[in-house]
This record gives structure tokens, C-alpha cells and sequence, in this order.
């Protein structure tokens, strides 16, 4: 059976930064890094794509160039956690031991909690940027509608990028008011949630762009079905206890499907009662004393911060710091604040950069002079089309903490 110090489960954004950020700190840690893909996306890129702004290909990169030269990559699938034998199992049903466990596979999407999207998704005007081969299509479907109804939805929180189903929205509608067809094309927004926006400082911007597109919002309202042939869309709607079912017709639908932990971690012993690993908000380290030895961080994770590709930006230094504090003995680790950001892409060349900790505590990386966050600007979409793509390809996944300074919290 092979043993390493470190085994990280998830090659993704988390997994690979936190790789390298160890191995930053210490390069002759013996770490593995357990994934079946054979490619690494940018997902954050893939609004832009369907923007028509980004090529797929930009958001895409062979899994072997990406993953740090000196881990041992693993390349199949995890279907089961031993904890207390410190094993992971793998789909040959081999196991692989560890000292220190870091579990980080991201979440699932759940095409199938919305009767009838599966079999019409890529054609019949229904479409989503949350997948890499659909991107495209909402961009032929946003350039080729003149006129008729666009609608896009938003599932039950918690998903990754709570931002991304009102992002496609803008960027279409700024699409057809530039054409001169938004006069033509009626924009519904369908949300199961009751606010545009989890942090209450960055509506009043957005809503500036609701208004300036015509975007009719829709709260409480969950897609339940779809019906791709005769363009039906039925959604759930919920006024205090009562629930009704109401039906609606689209010309295109941009759909994001509800979200959870990946089935092998749903089944583990890792989860709490939601299904989330259940982790310490600030440490990231398992909270059940018995499964010191295990970190998480990412999308899969308990937290309450935003579910994007900037709190793991944050999170995989001080889950390094604090794996490496661990194997030494230390219980003194660094702490995360639960930082996350959301570029809103609210028109071509303007983005609402928010950026906040847990509890919605707004936390700005910019002076106010530079950049204000709560407003559209210039500056953000610089920082969203070119610098932080940049940033993620060739700082991020490599072990460059840009802006990133853990350090060890007082005991």
C-alpha cells in the first residue's frame, strides 16, 4: 500500500494551489494529488465565454502541465474515506495512506434535480456556463436572439460563484442594447433566493443595471422543469408556507442547476448534516478531534464564505501553513478570514468587484481612490478580463502568494 505524507483529494484549483504553496514551504514534502481528469479548467472564465469575450480554449489546460513537478499525481477516482486507518479508497479499490489528509474535490452539479434539463441542455435554446461545452452555445444563442424572451435562473444557495447566473444576464443584455435589440427581448431574472445579492452594499450598483436592461426579478422562484421542445419552463414558488407551481415560455434559458458535495463525500464520514466536510471556519481543520489530521478547503467545505476561485486563493496558503504546523506537532495555525470575491461582470468593459469576509464584512484589496468596489469600473474588468486569469495560471496553481500573507494567529 503507498504512503504519503500529504494526499490531496482534488487536482482542481484548491488541490493544485495547496500542493504548491507546501511545496513552496517545504519541496521535499512527499505529497500526492488524487484526480481522474485529464484537463484543468478555468472556470471563472467561462461567463466570459459565454459573453463571447474568452475562447474556451483559454479556460482550458492539460492536467499533466499543470499539476507541480514534484507531486506524485494519482490519476483515478476517490470513492471512500477510512479515517481512522488514514486511508482513502480509490475506484480499483486500492488505498493510499496519509499522515495529513487534504480534501478539496470541489462540488457537484445536480443536472438531474430539474426534471427534463438533461435531455434538452445544448440545443432547444437551453444552455448554462457552468459547463466548458456549453459556454459557446449561450454565446450563438445571446448573438443570434433579435427578439422574444431570455430568461436565466438562479437554484438554492449554496452554489460556486453566487454571482455567475446574474453575470451571464448582464452581459447578454449589454449584448442586445448594444445591437439595438434589447427594446425587442424581454430579460427575466428567476431566483430561488429572496435577494439579488448576499451582501447588501453591492445591490444598489446592480440594481442600476436591472433597471438600465429592463430586467424583470423574480425572487423565490425555483426551476422544477423544463421542457426544451416546446420551450416550457415551470418553477416553484414559494410565499411563506404556501408553494405553487407556475409555467412560463422562453425563446433561451440560461439554466444553473442546484449544487452539492460530490457523492463520495456525501456518503463519507467526513460531512456534517448538509453533506458539507465539516470544517473549522477559520483553521479549515476538520472539527472532530478524532480527524485532526484532516483539512479542507474549497468548494466542499462548510464555510460560509463565497464558493469562488478567489477565497481558495486565500484558504490553500493557510491550509498549507497549518498542514505543515501539524506534521511538526504545532497546534498554533494560521487563520482564514473567510474571504471571497465576485467580479459582476455588469457590462462589457465594467465590473462590480465585491469582495468581503464572513459575515458580508466588506474587505477591499484596493483603495477606495483606486478601485471602488461598489462601483462599475474600468479598473475591475481590467483585473477580470486580464490580470487575475493571469494571475491564477501563472502565480496561483505555482505557489506565488501574491497578496496572500498567512500568518500564525495567536493562541
Amino acid at each position: 500500500m503507498k504512503k504519503f505524507s500529504v494526499v490531496i483529494v482534488g487536482g482542481g484549483a484548491a488541490g493544485l494551489s495547496t500542493a504548491s504553496s507546501l511545496l513552496a514551504r517545504q519541496p521535499s514534502l512527499d505529497i500526492a494529488v488524487i484526480d481522474p481528469a485529464e484537463s484543468h479548467y478555468y472556470q471563472p472564465g467561462w461567463t466570459m465565454v459565454g459573453g463571447g469575450i474568452f475562447t474556451p480554449e483559454q479556460t482550458k489546460r492539460r492536467m499533466q502541465d499543470v499539476m507541480p513537478a514534484k507531486v506524485h499525481w494519482i490519476q483515478e477516482a476517490v470513492v471512500g474515506f477510512e479515517p481512522e486507518q488514514n486511508q482513502v479508497i480509490l475506484k480499483d479499490q486500492s488505498k493510499i495512506r496519509y499522515d495529513v489528509l487534504v480534501v478539496c474535490p470541489g462540488l457537484q452539479l445536480n443536472w438531474k434535480g430539474i426534471e427534463g434539463l438533461e435531455e434538452t441542455l445544448g440545443k432547444n435554446g437551453v444552455t448554462s456556463n457552468y459547463r466548458y461545452d456549453l459556454a459557446p452555445y449561450t454565446w450563438q444563442l445571446v448573438s443570434q436572439l433579435k427578439k422574444g424572451k431570455a430568461i436565466f435562473t438562479q437554484p438554492p444557495m449554496p452554489i460556486k460563484c453566487a454571482g455567475a447566473p446574474q453575470k451571464a444576464m448582464y452581459l447578454s443584455s449589454d449584448h442586445w442594447q448594444k445591437q439595438c435589440h434589447l427594446k425587442d427581448i424581454q430579460v427575466e431574472f428567476f431566483n430561488a433566493g429572496g435577494v439579488l445579492f448576499g451582501v447588501q452594499a453591492y445591490v444598489p450598483a446592480l440594481m442600476e443595471y436591472v433597471q438600465k436592461y429592463d430586467i424583470n426579478l423574480h425572487f423565490s422562484h425555483r426551476l422544477v422543469k423544463i421542457d426544451g421542445e416546446r420551450k416550457h419552463a415551470w418553477f416553484e414558488v414559494t410565499i411563506g408556507d404556501e408553494k405553487n407551481i407556475i409555467e412560463t415560455e422562453f425563446d433561451m434559458i440560461h439554466v444553473v442547476p442546484p449544487q452539492h458535495a460530490p457523492d463520495f463525500i456525501r456518503s463519507s464520514p467526513l460531512v456534517d448534516a448538509a453533506g458539507w466536510v465539516d470544517v473549522n471556519p477559520k483553521t479549515l481543520q476538520h472539527q472532530k478531534p478524532q480527524y485532526a489530521n484532516i483539512f479542507a478547503l474549497g468548494d466542499v467545505t462548510n464555510t460560509t464564505n463565497a464558493k469562488t476561485a478567489a477565497a481558495v486563493r486565500k484558504q490553500a496558503p493557510i491550509v498549507a501553513v497549518n498542514v505543515l504546523q501539524y506534521l511538526k506537532g504545532s497546534q498554533q495555525f494560521a487563520h482564514y478570514d473567510g474571504y471571497g470575491s465576485c467580479p459582476l461582470t455588469v457590462e462589457r468593459g465594467k465590473v462590480v468587484l465585491a469582495e468581503f469576509n464572513y459575515g458580508g464584512v466588506l474587505n477591499p484589496s484596493f483603495p477606495k481612490w483606486l478601485l471602488d468596489g461598489q462601483r462599475p469600473t474600468a479598473f475591475a474588468w481590467l483585473l477580470k478580463a486580464r490580470i487575475i486569469p493571469y494571475v491564477y495560471w501563472n502565480g496561483m496553481l505555482k505557489g506565488h502568494e501574491w497578496m496572500v500573507k498567512p500568518s500564525l494567529a495567536n493562541q
